[in-house]
């Protein structure tokens, strides 16, 4: 049984998740924090998704079984896609586990203004059809059409954000036929929020651009408070680990989720 004094843990393939972990501070401060991102192991995106499923269930144990965690936030695209069913499953009755997928589409579908939305993510996520079957299964009238970014991820981690390098990607993959005549779009990647300026400037800001972070924070929140989960006081710091430390993932973290974040090397052998 969960305790509610517990801490969240996160995950992501790199630090991308990060802007998860933020959004999720900045709703419930009260909740201490632990996130692991997996850059021994990134990306993801290029992966199979059997060795996904065992990258991702090696961490959740890891939070699970040595921090303790009380819930478990799968903050990957790719991940999610992957894993989540067998960590949902592996895990039924000890904590909630939530991804990031599924509260995105929830909140598609619950917008009736929304009528053909595009969606951009790693080649693993588009290949695993999830967003696909979960939208057609629930709203058979909404159009939707999704596109495979590989560079973006890979890009956005070596720093290539926001200058020339990054334009020209984006505006070769926003041009694709793909995308044409949508009324919305889905950052269905973590990492994509670093880029939401210039993909915004793209569009002219004619096309709202839907990103999980904050949609995610508050499923977690409806989840802790109907299981009685949430923490009434903060005891304990946050704490930030990645499976493979270099300069370049410290800095960029900072980045992701702000000045004062620390990265620790963990390993889960």
């Amino acid at each position: 049984m969960a305790n509610p004094a517990g801490a969240i843990g996160i995950f992501d393939s790199g630090i991308g998740g990060l802007t998860v972990a933020q959004a999720i501070h900045k709703l419930l401060p009260n909740e201490q924090l632990i996130y692991i991102g997996d850059t021994a192991h990134m990306p993801y995106g290029d992966k199979s998704p059997e060795l996904i499923r065992k990258y991702a269930t090696d961490i959740s144990e890891n939070l699970i079984n040595s921090h303790q965690c009380k819930a478990l936030v799968i903050a990957c695209n790719t991940a999610s896609a992957a894993a989540y069913e067998k960590l949902r499953d592996t895990f039924k009755g000890r904590l909630p586990v939530i991804n990031v997928i599924d509260p995105m589409v929830e909140y598609i579908i619950s917008q009736n203004n929304i009528k053909h939305v595009g969606i951009i993510a790693t080649k693993a996520t588009v290949a695993s059809g999830v967003y696909q079957e979960k939208l057609a299964r629930r709203k058979k009238e909404l159009k939707f059409s999704i596109l495979a970014t590989p560079l973006l991820a890979p890009m956005i981690e070596e720093g290539f954000y926001n200058d020339n390098i990054s334009s020209a990607v984006l505006h070769e993959y926003l041009s694709n036929d793909i995308l044409k005549d949508i009324d919305s779009l889905v950052l269905a990647c973590t990492h994509y929020p670093l880029i939401k300026n210039q993909i915004n400037d793209f569009y002219n800001s004619a096309i709202p651009l839907l990103d999980s972070a904050e949609v995610v924070a508050h499923k977690l929140q409806y989840i802790l408070q109907k299981e009685n989960l949430l923490s009434q006081s903060r005891n304990n710091k946050d704490e930030f680990y990645v499976t493979d430390y270099s300069k370049h993932f410290a800095e960029s973290a900072k980045i992701f989720y702000g000045e004062g974040l620390q990265l620790n090397k963990k390993s889960l052998a």
